[in-house]
């Protein structure tokens, strides 16, 4: 555990000290908050509970574009600069390192999510919502971000250029999301299966309207444990070719 938070320390000190994070975060945040302007002049005769509804659909979208921005860099980076060799001769073993920068990258992104509550504040000035609201859909989006970050940083773990690494990300997530189109063409049983994939659709729609179900929050939790043992199963095998 000591290794994890040793990694996870340095890389979140170096998104704190590069501009990369801050830019990224910065472009995102104007691009969200442009997005927020649109719903709420659009949506202006209804309710603030539907307003809040969604801007929460529209953050999904943009959690997840952060996601794989942040974690595009954690391992592609070493491929890069060549300090992947390094990282293999030191005593971490590869769950370590994926953990630790699995865990810079998603507290990153959570302080992405602390940025953008003034939006829905906007909202509670000019309107009631709930808090059940609100929290069930930041809950959503810090699991739909984790989720993101992990598929990233599978792809940064496959990759040898950041540039890359975020098409594999990009490329994964998208398929993963347009599989409730699939369910609308094929029949049961496979229908359900590929529905119950679905990245979004689903199981984010509930955190969208202010309900927890268990299922949506174990959904995401095995997304994310799935792209992690996919990148330790990656660096594994680099180490040992």
């Amino acid at each position: 555990m000591r290794a994890i938070w040793l990694i996870a320390r340095r890389e979140l000190a170096s998104y704190l000290r590069t501009m990369s994070g801050y830019v990224i975060i910065a472009l995102v945040l104007a691009l969200l908050a442009l997005a927020f302007n649109a719903i709420v002049i659009s949506n202006a005769e209804q309710r603030s509970s539907e307003v809040l509804s969604e801007y929460f659909r529209w953050a999904s979208f943009f959690t997840t574009v952060v996601g794989l921005l942040l974690s595009m860099r954690l391992l592609a980076e070493e491929q890069q600069r060549g300090t992947v060799a390094l990282l293999y001769s030191s005593p971490v073993r590869e769950v370590e390192v994926v953990v630790g920068k699995y865990l810079s990258a998603l507290a990153f992104l959570a302080l992405f999510l602390a940025t953008t509550l003034f939006m829905p504040g906007l909202i509670m000035v000019h309107g009631k919502i709930s808090f059940g609201h609100l929290f069930a859909g930041y809950l959503g989006l810090l699991l739909f971000g984790s989720a993101s970050v992990a598929i990233g940083l599978f792809g940064s773990a496959l990759a040898r250029s950041q540039v890359v690494a975020v098409i594999v990300g990009g490329v994964l997530a998208v398929a993963l999301t347009m599989t409730w189109m699939l369910a609308r063409v094929t029949e049961r049983p496979l229908s359900d299966v590929l529905s119950a994939m679905a990245f979004w659709n689903q199981h984010f729609t509930p955190f969208q309207s202010g309900i927890i179900h268990v299922r949506d929050v174990v959904y995401y939790l095995v997304v994310t444990y799935l792209g992690l043992f996919a990148a330790t199963r990656v660096m594994e095998a680099r180490r040992w070719r």
